[in-house]
């Protein structure tokens, strides 16, 4: 490695850019992310026991380029290879499992990109994976890899019959023209043509910076361990994504909705003070849209705990987007429900009935007052910060679960 690109690593370089990794229950999302970053992001306690990933997890890489190819600069250094430093890359590994899409919905309003893994041992499509494709087509994400992983599990002619079957399924979808790269996250085969295929098909997004700083929430927590001492508290930690403009440390942040007044069943919110800046475990004075960020505060912890503050917007004071407790959107629906396997038409809305929506990192439910004029009136159980700009997903129980049937923008 040359002074210059030392230089360049000792600037704490920030991710430029958001990947998801998204598709079915155990089709590999995190093995991969281990295999990327050298972090298993499956860090909750419930996650490890249960196997799947609950929550949203994030890690970050740098792709390098040595005289061999493309690959991470974790490896390259382990092989104690001369590299050029391409860029720094955060990924978000959103939950598969089929009671979780709420949870994947809200990591999709924070990525750029998106990975979408299917195994090579299963039958394309499974139920989740085509739900995981239709949401990101109604969410609008269209920078999409195809990662065919488990390749290592079935001989050459399943894995054609596979990549046959993965083609018939997403054409005439969003994906159609999407690459699929064969893949093994568990023995880290071909890992070095999917960076190859990110950095060819992945382009850093343009950012506007001369817009007011908003920040997606998506986890809230205590870092604080058992029994310190209160001269060593230090306040919560908020985590995301920047979708605009820039933060700084020692800046004032306003957190909206904010905390709930439970005498009044109201929110009210809360300002504070960006005390530092974390991404990618490196920190920054001032940080721009392009990664997952952690900003810690100078809450009180007992406010952030267990997410409480997950779905909330942060910027400027008296410069975010309104709060709506009641809203009127126009639903476009899809003809089918998507992640049953038996054929289910998605029906009008009906007034009185209860739907899911998600819009930005939050999640909430919303009962539907009045359906004229194609346009749906719903009382929300918990209260949303969106703009015009912003898209919701509307989801429908349909059996036991919540299924994705449309998307609907405000009116």
């Amino acid at each position: 490695m040359t002074k210059k690109q030392e230089s360049k690593t000792e600037k704490n370089l920030q991710p430029e850019i958001s990947i998801g990794l998204i598709g079915h229950v155990d089709h590999g999302k995190s093995t991969l992310v281990q295999a990327l970053t050298g972090k298993f992001p499956d860090t909750h306690s419930e996650e490890l026991k249960r196997g799947i990933t609950i929550r949203l997890g994030y890690a970050d890489s740098v792709f390098v380029k040595t005289k061999e190819g493309f690959t991470t600069e974790l490896d390259a250094k382990k092989k104690k290879e001369k590299y050029e430093i391409l860029r720094k890359v955060s990924f978000i590994d959103a939950p598969g499992h089929e009671t979780l899409m709420a949870t994947m919905l809200s990591g999709a309003a924070i990525m750029d990109a998106a990975l979408l893994l299917i195994s090579a041992n299963e039958h394309c499509p499974q139920p989740q994976t085509r739900e995981h494709l239709m949401a990101l087509e109604l969410i609008g994400i269209k920078n999409i890899i195809i990662v065919q992983n488990k390749i290592d599990l079935v001989d050459k002619e399943q894995v054609k019959k596979n990549h046959s079957q993965i083609k018939e399924f997403v054409k005439g979808t969003i994906a159609e023209s999407a690459p699929v790269i064969p893949i093994s996250a568990q023995h880290k085969i071909n890992i070095n043509y999917l960076i190859e295929a990110i950095e060819k098909n992945f382009k850093t997004p343009k950012r506007n910076l001369e817009k007011e700083p908003l920040m997606l929430i998506a986890r809230s927590f205590d870092i604080n361990k058992p029994g310190i001492m209160p001269d060593r508290l230090v306040g919560g930690v908020l985590g995301g994504a920047l979708r605009q403009g820039v933060l700084k440390e020692g800046q004032e942040i306003e957190i909206v909705p904010g905390i709930r007044i439970e005498e009044k069943d109201q929110y009210k919110p809360v300002t504070t003070k960006i005390a530092g800046i974390i991404s990618g475990g490196q920190h920054f004075d001032e940080i721009s849209p392009g990664g997952s960020l952690g900003i810690l505060t100078e809450l009180d912890p007992s406010i952030v705990k267990s997410d409480k503050l997950s779905g909330n917007l942060a910027g400027i004071p008296g410069k975010l987007p309104p709060v709506y407790n009641k809203i009127r959107i126009k639903p476009r629906l899809i003809k089918r429900v998507v992640g049953v396997k038996e054929e289910v038409e998605v029906v009008p809305i009906t007034q009185g009935e209860f739907l899911m929506l998600n819009v930005n990192s939050s999640v909430t439910l919303g009962q539907v007052t009045d359906t004229s004029k194609n346009i749906i009136s719903l009382t929300l159980k918990l209260p949303v910060v969106a703009s015009k700009e912003d898209r919701f997903a509307i989801s429908r129980r349909v059996g036991a679960r919540w299924h994705l049937i449309g998307v609907g923008e405000l009116v």
